[in-house]
């Protein structure tokens, strides 16, 4: 057994990368991952590295059923992901992605919120350049809000592990109770899940990340807040809401979406939806449900996405109304995403069936029967636009004349692997349920009426999508949601309040202006003023001659004082001190 942290097998990729070039680089970063993989496997339970920061014990690595089941799927996923980006020759996509993935790793195994704090933020800043690296007008466009609005939940993040420490003088990552630290932790959590109405950033940034990003991405951050959620919030029955709503709205939009990989962001906060609703269940099997739903869902929303960017990077296109007819030149990407699909619709014999089974059953187990029927309809959601839409309009559909050769070997490889693992854990599941939180005791996915009910649901949605084929044909639109507020909206409520503070500070500039200098000119002809008022008041100035002799000597003293017969210290001396004065009575 081991007690090396896992993250330093990325870590330490990064730091080598420079020093490989060609193949050689992308052989030790799939290295890398394998050993990551290795590292998690041998992990002896219990809290294995720990330090002291301003008094405080952070716990850097913790190790338990909850988080080897993350720790696990990251790694193993990571490792499809370089296989599939083997002939990726670009350094800076590698090196964010290794430091995304193992700051993803290092919030898992974190103990304390502080650690948890750092590591959630590295995510933020490193899966940005996964989506910059695309170098285009709408990446670049799209990073930059991905990493404002993950700021923001970081923020809200960081706020709230201040309240709490102050509140309860603790920083461990554990359960918590409602309190308004925990609350805004929460606010932070959820929008790094793409819980509505934050979700936007999701369908935004994705889609617009490189063929390689786009498989990193959709493993990771949705995950790790899923793990959070079901680490310190389990039991909360707002993400019992939070989550049918994001099921639900995942549905709606991914069903008008033309682009396909818009298609697959808007399903994966779809499926978070299921998992933040067994976190807000909370249950022993809600929360194996939830953690199990995640490991199967990071497997085959990388194969999908896989066989998206596949098709993206032979043909150049994305949106279902430039593609179709691909089935005819690339049939084995086809068949390795038709796997995928049935996996993310449930089917039985595939791993989604055998771990969002086990969230539906715990609803039905705490009678929350309206919960049962929107996860119950999105699951037929689920079929209409990921199962059955997505393979539709891009493989089959109308034929464009597209040619594109089949994709490269080692894409292929990576897809054949997750597929296999889609249709075993859907076989053959205690391999997964073995390494779950809770023991699943007798829990029985092909057991009763299960497998029959499942089947009527996905036969009765495909027969909706083809009865109701004309009016699910895509057009060439944009649909709005709530990212208009800060796309749109956001700009007019930043040249307002640019406007007011900017034009405040101008009016303060001008008046203060004013009031210095004309208080530095009263200063600078202070000595003159003194003189000329001294000279007035001498009793033998005027004595001393006529009226007219008096007035010409006035004269004379006002000439020479302007001709600047004073010496220039003076001036000076009285303007210093006046300042002084003025800053005196200021302070």
């Amino acid at each position: 057994m081991t007690s090396i942290h896992p993250i330093l097998a990325y870590l330490g990729a990064a730091a080598l990368l420079p020093l490989f070039t060609g193949a050689w680089r992308n052989r030790m970063v799939l290295a890398a991952a394998a050993v990551g993989l290795l590292i998690v496997h041998n992990l002896p339970s219990g809290t294995l590295a720990t330090a002291n920061f301003l008094g405080m014990d952070l716990v850097l690595m913790r190790v338990d059923g909850l988080s080897r089941v993350f720790g696990y799927i990251f790694c193993l996923n990571s490792v499809f992901a370089f296989l599939f980006a083997y002939k990726l020759n670009d350094v800076r996509q590698q090196l964010a992605a290794l430091f995304y993935i193992g700051s993803a790793l290092g919030a898992v195994f974190a103990g304390d919120l502080i650690t948890l704090y750092v590591f959630w933020e590295i995510m933020a800043i490193a899966s940005t350049f996964l989506i910059l690296a695309r170098k285009t007008k709408l990446s670049s466009g799209a990073g930059f809000r991905y990493v404002l609005v993950h700021l923001f939940g970081g923020l809200c993040m960081l706020v709230g592990i201040i309240v709490h420490i102050q509140t309860t003088g603790s920083i461990a990552f554990t359960s918590l109770a409602p309190s308004l630290g925990s609350w805004l932790i929460l606010l932070g959590v959820l929008v790094n899940a793409s819980a509505f109405p934050f979700a936007s950033w999701l369908s935004d940034s994705y889609p617009e990340a490189t063929v390689t990003g786009g498989v990193i991405l959709s493993a990771y951050t949705t995950k790790t807040a899923v793990y959070a959620l079901l680490r310190a919030f389990p039991g909360w029955e707002i993400l019992i809401v939070i989550g049918c709503l994001m099921a639900v709205y995942g549905i709606i939009y991914a069903l008008l979406e033309n682009d396909m990989r818009r298609i697959l962001a808007y399903s994966i906060t779809n499926q978070v939806g299921f998992m933040v609703t067994g976190a807000g269940i909370g249950t022993a099997m809600a929360i194996n449900g939830a953690a199990a739903h995640a490991f199967c869902h990071i497997i085959y929303k990388s194969l999908l996405w896989m066989s998206a960017g596949a098709v993206l990077a032979a043909t150049g296109k994305s949106k279902c109304t430039e593609l179709g007819g691909l089935h005819k030149t690339m049939p084995l990407t086809l068949l390795l995403g038709l796997v995928g699909a049935l996996a993310i619709s449930s089917f039985p014999g595939t791993s989604g069936f055998t771990s969002k089974s086990m969230i539906i059953q715990a609803a039905a187990n705490e009678h929350l029967t309206w919960v049962l029927m929107i996860l119950e309809i999105a699951s037929a959601g689920v079929f209409l636009h990921a199962g059955i839409k997505f393979p539709y309009f891009v493989f089959f559909a109308k034929d464009k004349g597209l040619r594109p050769p089949e994709a490269p070997r080692h894409m292929l490889l990576a897809m054949a692997g997750l597929a296999f693992l889609c249709i075993a854990l859907g076989v053959y599941p205690q391999p997964l349920y073995a390494i779950l939180p809770f023991d699943v005791g007798g829990f029985d996915v092909y057991k009763g009426g299960k497998v029959v009910a499942q089947l009527q649901l996905l036969l009765f949605s495909a027969l909706v999508f083809f009865l109701m084929l004309p009016l699910l044909k895509r057009t060439d639109t944009i649909a709005l949601e709530t990212d208009w507020f800060y796309r749109r909206g956001g700009r007019l409520f930043y040249q307002a309040v640019s406007a007011f503070f900017n034009g405040l500070n101008d009016m303060a500039a001008k008046v203060a202006g004013r009031a210095v200098h004309g208080f530095a000119e009263f200063c600078r002809n202070l000595p003159e003023r003194a003189l000329f008022l001294l000279t007035a008041l001498n009793p033998d100035f005027w004595t001393s001659g006529t009226t007219v002799n008096a007035a010409l000597r006035m004269k004379q003293i006002r000439d020479s004082l302007d001709a600047g017969a004073l010496p220039v210290g003076g001036s000076l001396i009285a303007v210093t001190l006046g300042l002084a004065v003025l800053l005196g009575l200021v302070l």
